[in-house]
């Protein structure tokens, strides 16, 4: 236990013309150092995770922050970028300058604006994310990607269609009761489960419904060490993290296991001296409902080929023993792609206070899980949070 999270900001995800990468860095670093109850100046560093890829002309952005205040011209500031996982690489980048005592205070901020580039460059910008030499060409881009893993997981363990479908529906109805969901609608099971005009085919055996959303959005949150956090109004203390790389090509690994997940997931609960059963709840990386379905396998929750299980038995419900993304997930909730694994934190932070908006609290929260994973299982972050004492 080296840091401590005790302030934060979460703007709501969806699509937003007003908004410019710069308007939501500056809106969320101001709201996250006001809620820390700090000044500007006593930052000492600034993280700032931002994908781009071609979303945002405006390249460089790490200086964008210092336009919240004046008073942070001068700190060292850096982007940091991991595909989709680039929000937690700014978080833990943080949490390590706290523990080399590099710096007292960190500011991380995260932050995508998506929705404002065409359909085709869309797909194009986020296929950079894949091994191009070999996914390059993939019909659909990224969500092609995933529909191969789909295809590959359903010849080897049958149609999976009742799961994911099942998968979907779980984490629309949570994100209902997300303020800062994208999509607050319950579409229900059957709408999941079935092919039609509004829910079409996009990628092999994924359906609309089992594809994370195009969005705009940042969060932001404030890190100290633990002992200075006992000053403060606040605080949720990083128990335990991990984050193992993978291979970037799919032909290397066995892409169906999702090995680097179920690394770092295996460092992660060592440090912090837990298995996976004291868990109160986890924020999981379900860019496609796929990925959710094999993250229940690779973070141990069942055996391999079994994942089903977890959903078809309600395991991962709001009230069932290891309740799975009641914040809505990426499904529900959007995934801007550098801001995702900041809102990770910050949501489980609120839940484990007791401070989750109403609906979306999880009872009796003392210690929370987050995966957050860049490219195909390529980037893998684990982080374990827990109310300071």
């Amino acid at each position: 236990m080296t840091a401590s999270i005790v302030g934060w900001a979460h703007m709501p995800f969806g699509k937003f013309d007003a908004e410019t990468v710069e308007s939501m860095i500056v809106r969320v670093a101001n709201e996250a150092i006001a809620d820390a109850g700090i000044a500007a100046g006593d930052v000492d560093e600034i993280v700032l995770g931002h994908f781009n890829a071609g979303f945002s002309p405006q390249d460089f952005t790490a200086a964008l922050v210092l336009q919240a205040d004046p008073a942070l011209r001068f700190k060292p500031a850096t982007r940091v970028e991991n595909a989709c996982a680039t929000g937690s690489a700014a978080v833990h980048q943080g949490i390590r300058a706290i523990e080399a005592g590099a710096a007292k205070v960190v500011l991380v901020v995260g932050v995508e604006q998506m929705t404002r580039t065409p359909g085709p460059e869309i797909g194009k910008n986020l296929l950079r994310a894949s091994y191009l030499p070999e996914d390059g060409e993939t019909p659909a881009g990224f969500a092609g990607v995933f529909g191969i893993i789909a295809q590959r997981y359903f010849q080897k363990y049958g149609d999976q269609s009742d799961a994911l479908a099942m998968i979907a529906a779980k984490n629309h109805h949570n994100g209902v009761a997300n303020p800062y969901a994208q999509m607050r609608k319950d579409f229900g099971f059957e709408f999941c489960r079935a092919e039609g005009e509004k829910n079409p085919f996009v990628a092999g055996p994924l359906k609309r419904t089992d594809c994370s959303l195009v969005s705009d959005g940042a969060a932001a949150l404030v890190l100290t060490s633990a002992e200075n956090a006992k000053t403060m109004g606040k605080a949720v203390n990083i128990r335990a993290r991990a984050h193992a790389q993978d291979f970037l090509p799919m032909s290397k690994r066995d892409i169906l296991q999702f090995e680097g997940c179920t690394v770092a997931w295996q460092r992660a609960l060592a440090d912090a001296g837990i298995t996976l059963d004291d868990l109160s709840f986890v924020e999981t990386h379900d860019c496609f409902t796929i990925a959710e379905l094999i993250e229940y396998e690779a973070m141990g929750l069942t055996t391999k080929g079994q994942g089903a299980r977890a959903i078809k038995e309600g395991w991962t419900q709001k009230d069932g023993k290891l309740p799975i993304n009641p914040s809505g997930g990426l499904k529900a909730k959007g995934h801007p792609i550098g801001a995702t694994g900041v809102s990770m934190h910050v949501l489980t932070a609120m839940q484990l206070l007791g401070q989750a908006p109403e609906g979306m609290q999880i009872k009796d929260a003392k210690l929370g899980g987050i995966f957050n994973m860049g490219g195909a299982a390529v980037a893998n972050y684990v982080s374990v949070l827990e109310p300071a004492k």
